[in-house]
């Protein structure tokens, strides 16, 4: 269901879709006059967001290890080969807004171009194609609007510190009472980083911990969308780590103890990327989802949509029953075991350090790289910010 119809907006919508209509309607045309096909593309392909000589672009990726300016690209496609012209997005946002409206058509004839030309390799390379180690890969979407986590959205990630025979009877509950999923903001700017950024422990926060989650990203507004229609308001699908501070916060004061402010909404604990592939080049998750996070040389996740308690498309539903989804937001399906403060893959709690590497892979998307560091003590304060956790929990 679409949102609510604002007047205010209308005026401009209209001349945006005709706009984008005119295009699309050009761009059919000229390439039925010439005997191409535009409707699908030469090769998959994925989308993201580089610093290109220290400017951040929009980018087609080929064979994940070729950046398509697709600015310039699109521009030689309307010199060269006289294509009508239609505007490329200047960030993902835009490009995922409109992607439906032209971009599409666009970007597949920009991919059938390279590969039918064989301009993708080779001295007859064009100089807005890139390989991926000469950029600077930053996070694909700067920034979303919201990130909404699914909490505890797997089976093998039900209470992970008790005995086997506590872990299995709470799963046999969770199954026989479902309800509905459990979701959480995560923060969007400051705690989005892209891949090889790095995620930061802060200052005296010792159990910083690691959860690989599938982002699916919103392609168009959606209020009370229903599960079976939800893929429809998908864009695409991009890897996320839901990094955790479980250190939690100290007694006294309010009454509450599970804060989600501090579990979750640290700076940089929100990796994403290291881009996105849209949803026609990769399938249902829900059939060939496979996630898998290594800290080091340790694999410590692995999962399939098989273990999941909703599914992506639940999710989805619930999320859009509580607020508007709009384009660029992502919303993830939550993670499995094997999270540091579980015992039962490990036999004992174990979280990052200052110097490893996490590196956390969702098959037919790609791999974020991420190191760790430690913060640096802070100077001044008045005794009101976080304290470190050794300071309420000595062991």
């Amino acid at each position: 269901m679409e949102p609510t119809y604002d007047p205010r907006r209308g005026s401009i919508m209209r001349r945006t879709l005709l706009i984008a209509a005119i295009s699309i309607f050009l761009s059919a045309e000229f390439a039925t006059a010439q005997g191409k096909s535009a409707v699908t593309s030469a090769e998959p392909f994925k989308v993201g967001t580089f610093e290109v000589n220290g400017v951040p672009r929009v980018a087609l990726v080929l064979r994940d290890e070729l950046i398509v300016d697709i600015e310039v690209a699109n521009r030689s496609l309307e010199r060269d080969m006289a294509y009508p012209i239609i505007p490329m997005p200047t960030d993902m946002l835009d490009l995922i807004g409109r992607y439906e409206y032209g971009v599409k058509l666009r970007l597949y004839e920009i991919v059938n171009d390279l590969v039918g030309h064989n301009k993708l390799t080779g001295s007859g390379r064009p100089n807005f194609i890139y390989n991926l180690q000469e950029v600077r890969t930053l996070p694909p979407i700067m920034y979303p609007g919201k990130i909404l986590n699914a909490a505890v959205n797997f089976y093998s990630h039900v209470n992970e510190t008790g005995t086997p025979e506590e872990r299995a009877e709470a799963r046999r509950q969770r199954r026989e009472q479902r309800g509905v999923p459990y979701l959480f903001l995560k923060p969007s700017r400051g705690a989005v980083i892209g891949n090889s950024d790095q995620i930061v422990i802060p200052y005296g926060r010792d159990r910083t911990d690691w959860e690989v989650e599938l982002g699916a990203v919103i392609g168009r507004a959606a209020k009370y969308v229903s599960a079976p229609d939800a893929q429809d308001y998908v864009f695409g699908y991009t890897v996320t780590i839901d990094v955790s501070d479980r250190g939690g916060r100290p007694p006294g004061g309010n009454p509450m103890t599970s804060d989600w402010f501090v579990g979750k909404g640290h700076d940089t604990f929100a990796p994403m990327g290291p881009w996105i592939i849209p949803k026609e080049f990769y399938g249902d998750p829900m059939e060939n989802l496979r996630q898998t996070l290594r800290v080091g040389e340790e694999q410590m996740q692995e999962a399939t949509a098989g273990d999941m308690i909703h599914t992506l498309w639940e999710v989805i539903e619930y999320g859009s029953s509580i607020m508007t989804l709009f384009p660029g937001d992502v919303i993830n399906n939550g993670t499995s075991g094997g999270t540091g403060m579980g015992t039962s893959v490990r036999g004992a709690q174990r979280f990052l350090q200052p110097g490893e590497v996490i590196e956390a892979t969702i098959d037919g998307i790609g791999t974020l790289k991420i190191p760790v560091v430690g913060e640096e003590e802070p100077s001044g304060g008045t005794g009101a910010r976080l304290p470190p956790v050794r300071t309420y929990r000595p062991n």
